[in-house]
């Protein structure tokens, strides 16, 4: 997870990030994409009508840990398959 470069989408409205949520009682999960294009795919599968309101961004690897710790994520979501969605979840410490 260091050196690679990952993809998020935001809310161009209000700046927040896309996650999932496994369990309402806990913050979410920060979803990353390894191509800007499997965002923009998940994006327009399952989000067609917001498209025009989310934006794909690109974060470093080395920066993921810091973006968790600033906004209180319980870790990320590597979107492996954005057709299905297919996630693998890892808890952040």
């Amino acid at each position: 997870m260091l050196s690679e470069i990952y993809y998020i989408i935001r809310s161009r409205t209000d700046g927040k990030y896309l996650t999932a949520r496994v369990d309402d009682d806990k913050s979410g999960y920060l979803l990353l994409f390894k191509e800007d294009f499997d965002a923009l795919s998940y994006l327009n599968t399952h989000a067609g009508d917001l498209a025009s309101r989310l934006t794909v961004e690109s974060v470093p690897g080395p920066q993921v840990g810091s973006l968790l710790k600033r906004w209180g994520f319980a870790g990320v979501g590597i979107v492996n398959d954005p057709l299905l969605p297919k996630i693998e979840f890892l808890q952040h410490d």
